[in-house]
């Protein structure tokens, strides 16, 4: 059976194709659109300023005033909720600030040490399926740990990208042990993306405890640095930027 086969019989079975069988890039159809700009913030950037940017970005780039763009950034330590946050997965919401937002998922912490990237994208320009997307986003991120020779791998009951910790115990199930090392939050507006991934690379891990990432208590978070892998976040940037024009197209120089 070819793999063409394979698909169409995994789709008229289950009703819609599982994530990872997606295909992984999202070019512009355009082969001649513009590149997608890239700002790098060197400081700490707050949510609220973020939102603020983001909000005027994808208006910019609804009316064709601003090219698409990808937001590398800090935050300071903060707690976000998506639209299916639940109060319950809140621990200690008195540490940190909170913030409500409109992207998808549920409480996520971000914080120094984190690479959040923001993705402003006109989907109208590249495919309109929102599925398609977070497994555009995930492959990216699968691709990125790849250069350091990490395992990323996806899970159709979990949005994010996770790592295989054999080393640790058990799950009480028997399962072998996963962690967490980045989250995918999306919203779109007119078909234009924003918020976008986080990818941990040295955070605090114990700032994870005042919530339930994500809602899910039976897995745990790392990071680059909590898997023994010496790199900077400037090499980060770098594997993101390479392995994003693979993916997604060509990017200003």
């Amino acid at each position: 059976m070819s793999n063409q086969s394979k698909i169409n019989q995994q789709q008229n079975t289950q009703g819609k194709l599982e994530r990872k069988t997606l295909e992984g890039s999202f070019l512009p159809m355009d082969k001649n659109a513009p590149p997608v700009e890239v700002i790098i913030s060197k400081d700490y950037i707050p949510y609220e300023e973020a939102l603020d940017f983001m909000e005027k970005r994808i208006q910019a780039i609804h009316k064709d005033e601003a090219d698409e763009l990808i937001w590398f950034l800090e935050h300071p330590p903060v707690i976000t909720a998506g639209t299916s946050a639940n109060e319950a997965d809140l621990i200690d919401g008195a540490k940190f600030p909170v913030f409500q937002t409109g992207r998808g998922g549920q409480y996520t912490y971000h914080g120094p040490g984190q690479r959040v990237v923001y993705v402003m994208l006109d989907l109208k320009r590249r495919q309109q399926d929102v599925r398609q997307f977070v497994a555009a986003l995930e492959n990216w991120v699968i691709a990125t740990l790849a250069e350091f020779n990490i395992k990323g791998e996806q899970r159709e009951d979990r949005v994010g990208v996770w790592v295989r910790r054999p080393e640790k115990p058990r799950l009480l199930n028997g399962d072998i042990c996963e962690d967490k090392i980045a989250a995918i939050g999306i919203r779109l507006r007119k078909w234009i993306s924003f918020h976008g991934i986080s990818i941990n690379h040295e955070p605090e891990l114990s700032h994870y405890q005042t919530i339930i990432p994500c809602g899910i208590s039976d897995y745990g978070v790392t990071s680059l640095v909590d898997l023994g892998v010496p790199l900077t976040m400037e090499d980060l940037d770098l594997a993101l930027i390479k392995t994003f024009k693979q993916g997604f197209g060509r990017i200003k120089n």
